[in-house]
């Protein structure tokens, strides 16, 4: 997995807000496990979570592009957003 330290920072972030997981934000890691594992994150999450990587990374993912290996970890996600973030 190939993230770097201030895009999985904005990851976390954006991930503890949208789902509202403050107090549980420090024990987020690259490796900790996402949809299907944490509650919170359920369909109408993932499409929340999804408008805000857009709105705070300035790229626009196409509905095709999602699928459970994206929401797998943090790190994955992170791992995608990064991508997108230099395909611009």
């Amino acid at each position: 997995m190939d993230v770097d330290d201030r895009t999985l920072e904005s990851v976390k972030v954006t991930i503890v807000k949208t789902l509202g997981i403050e107090d549980r934000a420090a024990t987020l890691n690259a490796l900790t496990p996402l949809f299907g594992s944490m509650p919170e994150l359920d369909s109408f999450a993932v499409v929340e979570l999804v408008t805000t990587l857009e709105e705070q990374f300035g790229f626009e993912i196409d509905g095709n592009e999602i699928t459970g290996e994206i929401f797998e970890t943090v790190g994955s996600l992170t791992e995608f957003v990064s991508k997108k973030k230099a395909s611009q």
